[in-house]
């Protein structure tokens, strides 16, 4: 029995998580996915090695698909793209703007050129605000969205990612294909593609749909509020796990709140280093357990002597040498108060409804954007409601 995609083709151009998790749930309801890679390849492959050019979360993430290698840095690279868009019903890609534009994948490009070719697109914050075209990894995201105090632990002395899940990077890949879909009806009865993005704020704020609501008579406040230790719980001493000797991707106390940080290649995490007059000889695969207990008792103090520097300067300081230094990083903030956040409000991820019987209601968003344009928010349904109108639609 065929599968519901069987004959769409979809490019897709996306890198580590999200955008490849699209393509998988894609590719799982019959679509024939096309994978183009550089030629060093996706960096996920690299990343917990468990064979040569074998990642250990690059597997499940790019089961079932196609693997094309074409540079587009390069003009043949380029055109070897382009032949494969002209042959597709979904292109998919997570590069930021200027990147997209040089690669010829940007929309205001390939729309003229394929009309009713669908490109999902995967974005850090969104196409708006003050953050439109920064970058960002899931733990940056989940700090913005204020999902990582979501579940704050009294042992814990930094904001952590629940379990470990990267869940923007996951539930982005999830709205994602939704979106995706839908475009993809439309462009098979119309003949019109469509833009479908989404943010990792967006999708780190979804996760929280049930608990990101602000109700009449709530304490708020007007501005936004920025995680500390006693919000965060307790102190304790430093979890010394792996995660917790890697200080390339996870957060800092500041004098005054804490910082995430996510380097997730080589460049970024030399770039951190720089900051501080520090050298890794780990820092080509700094996820693995070193079995030696001397290079442990090294990367716990290269950690450590990092962590110390951070105290001593405000969470606003830290973002300004980051950002010089071109270190994705964000600073981690209460979930509750993230609505007052000027890069959410920019990008309208909190809307106002009237709810019967509760009046004026904040909460998120739809988060899919097609076209450019989400839909608008509207108000849950009393029971049986729309019964009667329902009913006498189908007779």
């Amino acid at each position: 029995m065929s599968l519901p995609l069987a004959g769409v083709r979809v490019v897709e151009y996306a890198q580590y998580v999200a955008g490849p998790l699209c393509g998988v749930l894609l590719a799982d309801l019959g679509a024939e996915v096309v994978k183009v890679e550089p030629p060093g390849g996706d960096g996920y492959r690299h990343v917990m090695p468990a064979a040569p050019g074998i990642g250990r979360f690059f597997v499940p993430l790019n089961r079932g698909k196609r693997s094309v290698v074409a540079d587009l840095k390069t003009v043949e690279g380029r055109e070897t793209s382009e032949r494969l868009l002209a042959s597709a019903d979904v292109a998919l890609h997570n590069f930021l703007p200027e990147r997209a534009a040089r690669f010829g994948l940007a929309w205001e490009d390939v729309n003229p050129a394929h009309p009713a070719l669908v490109v999902g697109r995967v974005t850090s914050y969104g196409t708006s605000g003050p953050l439109a075209g920064a970058p960002a990894y899931d733990l940056v995201a989940q700090a913005r969205a204020g999902l990582l105090t979501a579940h704050a632990s009294p042992g814990d002395t930094v904001p952590v990612r629940a379990g470990g899940i990267p869940m923007a990077d996951l539930t982005a890949g999830f709205l994602l294909a939704s979106g995706v879909l839908a475009a993809l009806v439309r462009a098979r009865e119309t003949g019109i593609g469509e833009l479908v993005d989404v943010s990792l704020l967006a999708a780190a704020l979804a996760v929280q749909l049930q608990d990101l609501v602000w109700l009449p008579g709530e304490a708020q406040g007007n501005d936004v509020a920025v995680a500390d230790r006693a919000h965060l719980g307790a102190r304790a001493s430093e979890i010394a796990s792996g995660v917790a000797m890697n200080p390339y991707y996870r957060c800092f106390e500041a004098s005054d709140g804490f910082v995430a940080v996510a380097c997730l290649n080589v460049a970024q995490r030399r770039a951190f280093l720089d900051l501080f007059g520090l050298d890794d000889p780990t820092i080509d695969a700094p996820d693995l357990v070193q079995d030696d207990p001397a290079v442990r008792a090294a990367k716990e103090g290269l950690t450590s002597a990092i962590a110390d520097a951070f105290h001593g300067h405000a969470v606003a300081e830290w973002l300004e040498r980051l950002e010089a230094a071109g270190v994705p990083s964000g600073r981690v903030q209460q979930r509750e108060t993230v609505y007052a956040d000027p890069q959410v409000g920019a990008e309208a991820l909190v809307a106002e409804v009237e709810q019967e019987g509760l009046g004026a209601v904040r909460l998120l968003a739809p988060f899919v954007r097609v076209g450019g344009h989400a839909g608008a928010a509207a108000p849950a349904p009393s029971l049986g409601a729309d019964t009667d109108a329902v009913l006498a639609e189908l007779s």
